[in-house]
């Protein structure tokens, strides 16, 4: 299942589900080759989606990535 809501993540925890978000898995597709770059998603879903990302996750992200 893919959601990326708090309420969905709390109600993860209670079974012990490991959880992802949808930055999560753009990261790994990133680093598995899949997207060229993690910026570039990430900017697409803040300028065209209204994603909402904390600048300070966006940046953590991009420096695992090595895109920093």
């Amino acid at each position: 299942m893919l959601l990326d809501e708090s309420e969905g993540r709390r109600a993860a925890e209670i079974p012990g589900l490991k959880k992802t978000g949808v930055i999560g898995l753009l990261m790994r597709a990133q680093q598995e080759g899949a997207i060229a770059s993690l910026r570039t998603e990430l900017d697409r879903l803040r300028e065209t989606a209204g994603f909402w990302i904390e600048d300070s996750l966006y940046h953590r992200a991009l420096t695992v990535v090595g895109e920093e």
